[in-house]
């Protein structure tokens, strides 16, 4: 075996393999399979021109290097961006740890308690810092949860305000640049009316429906906003407030001022800075609007023995239920980022939260006391970690860059210093000493940071926060070290065994894709350095962008979409400018099959786009006839369709070139979602197929971690004509000539993670980027043969095979009385994350394998599912008291004195004898979702209080 080749270790599947996995599947090789799957007027008639493939060490090496080319200088910028120190405890045992990083969005509660609790943690660190009564488990960045706020203060407005159409929304002029750039994204195709300016000077009046505040200012300066919002109350106009939520520990909450809305980030909690992201951003609001707050709700319910037990709350909320409606999106979160954050809550406590709030104050007080010294006038009447000094920014910049410092230069008559944790005495008085030498003075020496001094009582923060005891008890690294542990413990992630889910792609997330994101040089810069100093960066983004051009056969990139969901509603925007740009902003029909992801329709309908659903056949194939009637029927004012190809029921339609043609004759543009991308990388594209724009996941076929829900990165790669509208940045220059304002906050979204699909692409090269995919599809086959018999797979192509993944059907068994759950529950007890349930059809599993997995995994869970199946036939709908109903089952049922049960324990606990050897406990009972619901508690109280008697 080649120890250099690193397609070796990311494709499970051995040489020595082939001949039992092809005679099970009934074919001579892997390229008949092939044939036999992809249809051959889509095949690429060449290799993919990428770089020939890096081993590992080479890579290691190579991207060391780079990282030397970026410029670390001292980034005091600020808005919304800071440095911070992440513990090294939290480091090396979350941010490194596969047991973290690699688990899946937390449906299946019974194995993802660690992960709940952490982000349940989460949560009550926001509802607390904040003054509010819900918050939700993260979102994407800032900005993207300021429109958020926005979308729901519109969605919530009154009947009169919605009869009245009432359309203003006020963005104070304090509001960050970016924040700004996405609001006006985000309001154009709602025909939101936007309005800037002033809060001191705003006419309240009954045309408009909220108020978006920025608190402190973005150049610091701290308002007192109690009046603003009690006059806005009285005119029925709901207020957001985007809140800094380090300086939270020190000032008066949101919530304590009226606040209707509070979102921010929580990137100083702990989180590298990485050029822009990911960072876990946050959105709290009351308890009222519980069931339109976008994201992720962790809520405490019980289990089948009445005890505690953490859970997703009101999924109903969910894309994939209500499509179009939804207010939740399985795409607008970063769990790992928000454990991380959370954790920081826990490990300094509130003592420790104040603290490090107080030093940066003071740091700040210090820096103007030092600075009016030297004669130099401070703006801000009251601020927490920003100041502006009034100084000719032409002499300070050349000398601050001379001395590696980055400040944020306001106006050629004003700098902008945004202080942060990791701002030290000698920091301080190099930014003295730099003023001193632009002003030709003396400097001033700083011998020990003055105490607070300028904030405020009637702003001053007087309310307690994080009482509970998780926030009180792991202050020393041992500790939280072995809190981390005892969570982790809990959680089943790919380093216990394969998650098969169908439509999300859990492959391998490579160690040395991964050690590169630990580097300073990477971690700690700011996403708006000039250009120069991120050299390292440069490189990277430029040579992804032009490799994912190349996969996709399109000709321009934009990362800067930070999820799936962002990645669709941007490739929609651009199709829109594109239109707009012709004349055709009429165009507003998107069609979109039946059978399309539940993101899809939600997406259209943000895009300001009117969704008409097109049949599918008895085959689950796109119903082509129906199509080319609604085309036609719409033509003069189609926009365009969404296709996901292959389709989500497993199956590369052979109609696919016919079905885009139509389109393109009837006046549209084809959006490809590329979450099936996996089945296609170095076989076909979406360019051969007639796309004009797709998104790719980065966090499914390009190796980005999942990390139990986020991190996400979900780049548009689109056609010449598209090019000129990918989306730009306020502060940064990005995206097309004609660019469309910004879908996320950072110039290029979430670049930390992009160095994952970089690697990921450097070291596989084209021969394995290709055979990954032959081997995903090698490896569906396999288990849908090997399953064959016992499980009908409910779609396949024309010749019987299926593509990387396949949909199973569970509802023949309500016969015997187990419902597509009892499957799902029971496969914890053999050792399994479940396939994806219910979706795109409801009582079946969808199941993935991937490429990583090895052929001796796969008939593990070929063996489990065949277990399963035999005590579905034992089964009867009478009887109830079974395995699968009473699955899963804990450690405390195996171990406990009593057993009241018609099988043995060893039955329950270890049906096959792999298990006696790994075996992975469900650390609670199947959870009730129902009372979850009905009793909705989300932030962390004392666990007790919520026991019954």
């Amino acid at each position: 075996m080649r120890t250099d080749v690193f397609a070796l270790r990311h494709i499970g599947i051995r040489e020595e393999d082939l001949p039992q996995m092809l005679k099970t599947i009934d074919v001579n090789s892997v390229d008949q399979l092939i044939t036999e799957t992809i249809p051959d007027d889509i095949r690429l008639a060449k290799p993919l021109a990428l770089d020939t493939p890096m081993s590992e060490h080479e890579y290691l090496s190579h991207i060391q290097n780079l990282s030397e080319k970026n410029k670390v200088f001292k980034s005091y910028i600020g808005l919304g961006y800071h440095e911070s120190i992440t513990p090294s405890v939290i480091k090396r045992n979350i941010l490194e740890n596969a047991g973290w990083y690699t688990a899946y969005t937390p449906y299946q509660a019974e194995i993802a308690q660690g992960r709940l609790e952490a982000l349940f943690n989460f949560q009550t660190v926001i509802a607390e810092l904040t003054g509010m009564e819900l918050a939700n488990a993260s979102l994407l960045d800032e900005s993207t949860a300021a429109a958020e706020a926005m979308t729901m203060l519109f969605d919530v407005r009154s009947r009169d305000q919605k009869k009245n159409k009432v359309l203003k929304f006020f963005v104070s002029d304090e509001i960050l640049p970016q924040t700004l750039s996405l609001l006006k994204t985000r309001s154009a195709p709602l025909e939101i009316e936007l309005v800037i300016g002033k809060h001191e000077s705003f006419a309240f009046g009954d045309d408009y429906f909220g108020a978006l505040l920025q608190y402190p200012g973005k150049h610091g300066q701290i308002h007192d906003y109690a009046s603003f919002v009690a006059n806005a109350s009285e005119k029925n106009i709901k207020v957001a407030v985007a809140a800094d939520i380090l300086s939270l520990a020190l000032l008066t909450p949101p919530g304590e001022f009226g606040a209707d809305v509070v979102v921010g980030t929580t990137q100083r909690f702990g989180i590298p800075l990485g050029y822009g992201g990911p960072h876990a951003a946050f959105f709290a609001t009351r308890e009222e609007y519980k069931r339109s707050i976008p994201g992720r709700i962790i809520g405490l319910t019980k289990d089948t023995d009445g005890k505690p037990a953490l859970r997703m709350a009101l999924q109903t909320r969910e894309q994939h239920i209500k499509r179009d409606k939804a207010t939740s999106n399985i795409c607008t979160a970063q769990v790992l980022l928000a454990v991380m954050a959370g954790m920081y809550a826990v490990y300094h406590g509130p003592k420790g939260l104040k603290y490090i709030a107080n030093k940066v104050h003071s740091s700040a007080v210090t820096l103007v006391d030092s600075l009016e010294k030297l004669g130099l006038y401070q703006t801000n009447t009251s601020y927490f970690d920003t100041i502006c000094i009034k100084a000719d920014s032409s002499k300070i910049r050349p000398i601050a860059e001379k001395h590696e410092v980055n400040f944020l230069y306001v106006d050629k008559d004003t700098v902008s210093i945004a202080l942060n944790e990791a701002t030290s005495l000698k920091d301080l008085q190099s930014i003295v000493n730099i003023f001193a030498e632009a002003i030709g003075k003396e400097t001033i020496t700083i011998k020990s940071l003055l105490p607070n001094s300028l904030l405020e009582n009637k702003l001053g923060r007087t309310s307690k926060f994080l009482k509970n005891s998780v926030f009180n008890s792991y202050h020393s690294e041992t500790e939280l070290m072995r809190y981390i542990k005892k969570l982790e413990r809990k959680d089943l992630a790919l380093n216990h065994s394969m998650i098969s889910l169908g439509s999300c792609t859990m492959k391998l997330n490579a160690a040395s894709e991964m050690l590169p994101l630990s580097l300073a040089r990477w971690g700690n810069i700011h996403p708006f350095v000039p250009i120069d100093q991120a050299e390292g960066y440069q490189i990277i983004l430029k040579e992804l962008e032009k490799d994912l051009n190349i996969i996709t056969g399109f000709a321009g990139t934009s990362l800067q979409p930070n999820s799936g969901a962002q990645g669709e509603f941007a490739g929609l925007m651009v199709i829109r400018a594109y239109q707009e740009s012709r004349g055709e902003g009429h165009r507003n029909i998107c069609l979109i099959p039946a059978s399309a992801h539940g993101t899809n329709p939600a997406s259209a309908v943000m895009a300001g786009m009117k969704v008409v659903v097109t049949k599918t056949d008895e085959n689950g194939n796109i119903d082509v006839t129906d199509l080319a009637e609604k085309a036609n029927l719409y033509k003069d004012n189609l926009s365009a369709l969404m296709v996901t190809y292959p389709s989500t029921h497993g199956v590369f339609e052979s109609s696919i070139k016919e079905i885009t043609k139509l389109i393109h004759d009837n006046g549209g543009q084809v959006y490809m979602d590329g979450a099936n991308m996996n089945a296609q990388v170095g076989l076909t594209n979406p360019a051969t197929i007639g796309a004009d724009v797709c998104h790719l996941n980065l966090h499914k076929t390009f190796a980005i971690p999942h990390g139990g829900g986020g991190p996400g990165v979900g780049p548009i790669c689109v056609a010449e004509q598209l090019v000129p509208f990918l989306p730009g940045n306020p502060v940064i220059q990005t995206g097309g000539n004609k660019a469309i304002t910004a879908i996320s906050a950072a110039p290029w979204g979430s670049s930390l993670v992009c160095l994952i699909s970089y690697g990921y692409i450097k070291m596989l090269g084209e021969n394995g980027l290709t055979q990954s995919t032959k081997t995903a599809i090698l490896n569906a086959n396999y288990i849908k043969n090997k399953l064959s018999g016992k499980f009908e797979v409910l779609y396949t192509g024309e010749r019987g095979r299926a593509a990387h993944e396949m949909i199973i059907d569970c509802r023949p068994f309500k016969e015997n009385g187990i419902e597509v759950t009892d499957i799902a529950k029971r496969l914890m007890d053999y050792g399994f994350h479940a396939p994806t349930v219910s979706f795109p059809v409801a009582g079946t599993l969808m199941i993935e394998p991937t490429e990583s997995e090895s052929l001796a995994e796969l008939d593990k869970f070929c063996n489990a599912m065949l277990s399963i199946r035999e005590e579905i036939d034992v089964a009867s709908a009478e009887d109830t008291n079974n395995a699968l109903k009473n699955s899963p089952h804990t450690l405390e049922m195996i171990t406990n004195d009593q057993w009241d049960f018609p099988y043995s324990r060893q039955q329950a606990a270890f049906p096959l004898p792999y298990l006696m050897e790994n075996k992975f406990w469900p650390s609670v009972r199947r959870v009730d979702d129902t009372y979850g619901d009905r009793n909705l508690i989300c932030t962390c109280a004392p666990i007790e209080a919520y026991v019954e008697a």
